[in-house]
């Protein structure tokens, strides 16, 4: 499983990580809540509320090349679904696939569950 993940970052980089996850997340999640709250949406409701789906994935750091692949489709498809949201969903398919690609840092559920662990023996 851990061949999914390129590093688990901690320190700087891994607080820039937990950044862009915050960020990514919440912005999906916010374009899902308005896209359900909308009541004449332009497009198919289900784009949006993938990447809701996706962007709860993102924020909590689980399964986040799972999560940002499916956000960056789902962007990808409001991206020419859905006129006049473009600069939002290439914005958020860019971040959704970046965190695919670099990892889900060392402050996430995915580092718990699947990171290094330390092997301690048992005393004697």
């Amino acid at each position: 499983m851990q061949r999914l993940f390129s590093t688990f970052a901690d320190g700087w980089p891994g607080g820039g990580i937990l950044l862009l996850r915050l960020v990514a997340g919440g912005a999906l999640i916010d374009q899902g809540i308005a896209a359900l709250g909308a009541g004449a949406h332009p497009g198919p409701v289900v784009l949006p509320v993938l990447g809701a789906a996706a962007g709860l994935l993102i924020l909590g750091g689980l399964w986040t090349p799972v999560g940002g692949v499916l956000a960056g489709i789902a962007e990808g498809a409001i991206i020419f679904l859905e006129p006049g949201t473009e600069t939002l969903a290439i914005v958020l398919a860019a971040l959704a696939i970046s965190l695919a690609m670099i990892g889900p840092g060392a402050w996430s559920v995915d580092a718990l569950l699947y990171g290094r662990k330390e092997v301690v023996p048992p005393e004697p």
